[in-house]
């Protein structure tokens, strides 16, 4: 039996990067997937080259996480589709930065609403469908929520509240069998430039990478955890990746 058989998921952000590789993972485990961005052309792009492995079990629904009808409205249609949901994966996220003092509202505010405000209206709506039978709740944080670069206060701040929205879910889960977990990639090969630059064009020089599975490796682990067991807490990166006291 494969490890996600008749098991629903919902992935956030699932049409490039990380969320398309746990979607390509899930489904090859049997999983029926519903992924969800605001681009549709993505979505789509990945839902074929989906089927085209022969896994049929996959479709998409076009949402903006950071408004509340939209998201109820790829609940209900997976609830529908499928009669359940078992795993939501919080992957949908955006990165800007500037020196703190050249920080627009523009960019904070586009931070803050899809990696805080999203993930948690997610977290809300899924917490609705899951509490009669349980399930798992994986959030895509970051190395940053430990140890942040330089000219990064939006996507730092918001990787921080991400893994303190996902201690405080994971409490508010406990009586309902709800598991609640923070998987932080390092530099992963779809969210940093080979050449080293930083979303602010800083050159901070050419850093080794891991693959998007490897991410998703981990995301399935976390997903096919028995019930009753959470790994509250996962960080994945390079070996070589300086992480600990970097600056």
């Amino acid at each position: 039996m494969s490890l996600l058989e008749n098991k629903v998921a919902i992935i956030t952000g699932g049409g490039t990067g990380i969320g398309k590789a746990i979607a390509k993972l899930f489904c090859s485990e049997k999983a029926k997937v519903i992924i969800a961005s605001r681009t549709k052309e993505n979505l789509i792009n990945t839902v074929n080259d989906i089927r085209q492995t022969g896994n049929e079990i996959i479709d998409y629904f076009q949402t903006d996480i950071t408004n509340t009808e939209n998201v109820a409205d790829l609940f209900s249609f997976t609830f529908n589709k499928y009669g359940s949901l078992d795993i939501l994966v919080n992957n949908s996220g955006v990165m800007a930065g500037n020196p703190i003092d050249q920080v627009s509202d523009e960019q904070w505010e586009s931070v803050i609403s899809v990696n805080v405000t999203g993930t948690f209206k997610c977290t809300r709506e899924g917490f609705k469908y899951m509490k009669s039978n349980g399930g798992k709740i994986i959030n895509i944080g970051s190395i940053a929520g430990d140890s942040p670069r330089m000219f990064s206060s939006p996507y730092t701040t918001s990787k921080h509240a991400v893994k303190g929205l996902t201690k405080s879910a994971a409490l508010d889960g406990r009586e309902f069998g709800i598991s609640v977990s923070c998987l932080n990639p390092g530099n992963t090969m779809v969210e940093r430039r080979a050449d080293g630059k930083s979303a602010t064009g800083k050159d901070e020089g050419a850093e080794v990478l891991i693959e998007a599975n490897d991410i998703a490796r981990t995301a399935l682990l976390m997903a096919t955890l028995p019930k009753g067991t959470n790994m509250l807490d996962a960080t994945v990166l390079p070996i070589k990746q300086e992480f600990i006291g970097r600056g």
